[in-house]
Parts: C-alpha cells; sequence; structure tokens
C-alpha cells in the first residue's frame, strides 16, 4: 500500500512552480522504496479575486516553468550524488 506523498522542496518564480515530491511505495517484494516526482503548476486569480492553480501555461510562462523545473532536477540528482559520496 502508498504512503502519502509529501512536499520535499519547491521551487518558484512568481506564479510559476515546480514541487518536488517524496513517495514511499511498497514493491511485491516487501520493500519500501522512495522515489520523486515533480509537479509543475501556475497560480492565478480568477474574476473573484480568488488564488486557484492550473498545469497549463502561457507562452511567457515557459522560460520560468523551464528554470523551475531544471532547479528541481538539479536539487534531485545533487542530493542523489551527495548521498552516495
Amino acid at each position: 500500500m502508498e504512503e502519502k506523498n509529501i512536499p520535499e522542496k519547491r521551487f518558484s518564480t512568481g506564479v510559476i512552480n515546480a514541487t518536488v515530491w517524496k513517495n514511499t511505495a511498497t514493491k511485491k517484494s516487501g520493500e519500501t522504496a522512495e522515489y520523486n516526482t515533480v509537479s509543475l503548476q501556475r497560480r492565478y486569480q480568477d474574476k473573484e479575486g480568488n488564488w486557484q492553480s492550473t498545469n497549463s501555461l502561457r507562452i511567457n510562462d515557459l522560460p520560468k516553468a523551464a528554470l523551475v523545473l531544471n532547479k528541481a532536477y538539479e536539487y534531485i540528482v545533487l542530493r542523489d550524488t551527495e548521498s552516495k559520496d
């Protein structure tokens, strides 16, 4: 049975953010495995002024999305490299 994943780290450039999630799952062998996923979202205010989230990006959001995704990737890879040293 999978446990609930928890946010490990968030990278943000204004309204665009990438969140690194720490997940655990139990393999068929009974071993527990940890793995990461990354979610990307854009925050915006609706007509009533309430903050909402979407995975749909505008063209001007793409450079910011690339930046936060690269930071998330760098975080995961460097953390895993440092833990092996």
